[in-house]
């Protein structure tokens, strides 16, 4: 069961989920602490699939019966940190699929403050099984480019 207040809403092909930081967020200058930023996108990634109509559990068991022992590892990350976000701010973690290529997927995403965007990341994951980066098995390839949205 998902919980929109929880998971965020996909609007326009993008995922959007929204996180206030709490001061366990932030650093001693009573900002956001660079690392918290990896925190709040992996959920919103974590969500973005979730809202695509993907039940986790389901799809992972489908995938572990092609593909036994596979995993999702993120391959890369690049990360621009443009503004800070601080105590009680309200930020929208906006996730969105670039491409789905062979065994790997790359996403977009910013974290904002309003219209104001304070990180932008790329992200790449592989798909591994055994060890070794693997062909993303049909059922998971199908739902992300389902929801391959305009730029």
């Amino acid at each position: 069961m998902t919980s929109p207040i929880l998971d965020g809403e996909i609007r326009d092909g993008r995922h959007h989920m929204q996180i206030r930081v709490y001061y366990e967020d932030t650093d001693f200058s009573g900002i956001v602490y660079h690392a918290n930023y990896l925190r709040f996108m992996e959920r919103g990634r974590t969500n973005h699939l979730r809202l695509m109509g993907a039940s986790q559990h389901a799809l992972f068991e489908q995938a572990q019966e092609e593909m036994p022992g596979f995993a999702f590892v993120v391959r890369s990350m690049h990360l621009d940190f443009m503004r800070p976000a601080r105590m009680d701010d309200v930020l929208d973690v906006v996730t969105w699929p670039v491409a789905v290529k062979g065994a790997s997927i790359t996403l977009a995403q910013e974290v904002r403050r309003g219209d104001e965007v304070l990180v932008k990341a790329e992200v790449r994951v592989a798909f591994i099984s055994e060890g070794r980066a693997k062909p993303i098995p049909k059922s998971l390839r199908l739902l992300m480019k389902a929801d391959l949205g305009p730029d």
